[in-house]
């Protein structure tokens, strides 16, 4: 123990000597490695904003090439509606004009069906989700001084599986009958919206009577050109 706290006394008297001894050792080992060019270089103000540019294209660019791929949109093109024009009954071969007024008033309405079957003008177009429906003038008197007054005779008729056929332009649609049955004006209710195309023809001697009415139903399952 004594030894040891001598060995420490003498080093703090010589201690001047021992850091002037340490001060010299630290300059000649500094020259040296400057002399070698060993020693490492500060980056320079280009380097260090090459480095950063590069860090950010590498987190930019995936958002760049990504916008390319998903920012191009297609401007949606305006459809005019398809109207139907004509309707050609397979099983009673016989075809009829359809017309579309635009109005709902009952006169109105009742006036077109003296010249064809009427698409009524709230229900679906051709071709569209929901229901097309068409109503027609059925008489079974001996004499008709107009033959659109007997447009839907005989669609009481009608199976499933027959066909009927609705043109328009240089198309044809094509409905396959899925039910036929009869109601009253005042029972019948006819759902114009939906998610299938169907077709509904029915028999009236007015719009605005109440007189059982013949009803088909139809599904289509065709589109074909003229």
């Amino acid at each position: 123990m004594a030894a040891t706290k001598s060995f420490f006394e003498t080093i703090w008297q010589k201690k001047f000597k021992f850091l002037f001894v340490y001060f010299l050792v630290f300059m000649f080992s500094y020259l040296l490695l400057v002399a070698v060019d060993f020693l490492p270089e500060p980056k320079s103000e280009t380097e260090s904003d090459e480095t950063v540019e590069s860090e950010a294209l590498a987190v930019v660019a995936p958002a760049v090439e990504q916008e390319l791929i998903t920012v191009e949109t297609v401007e949606p093109v305006a459809t005019l509606p398809i109207l139907p024009t004509g309707i050609y009954i397979e099983r009673l071969d016989k075809t009829i004009e359809v017309l579309n007024p635009q109005s709902r008033n009952i006169a109105d309405l009742d006036a077109a069906l003296l010249d064809g079957v009427v698409r009524h003008p709230d229900s679906a177009h051709l071709g569209q989700l929901g229901n097309v429906f068409i109503l027609g003038h059925s008489s079974y008197l001996p004499n008709v001084f107009n033959d659109n007054f007997q447009a839907f005779n005989g669609i009481q008729y009608l199976e499933w599986g027959d066909t009927i056929e609705v043109t328009s332009g240089d198309q044809v649609f094509i409905y396959r009958v899925e039910k036929v049955c009869e109601a009253t004006a005042s029972n019948l209710v006819v759902p114009i919206a939906g998610d299938e195309k169907l077709l509904t023809i029915a028999t009236c001697d007015s719009f605005g009577s109440a007189d059982d009415r013949f009803i088909v139903e139809a599904l289509q399952i065709e589109v074909r050109d003229a």
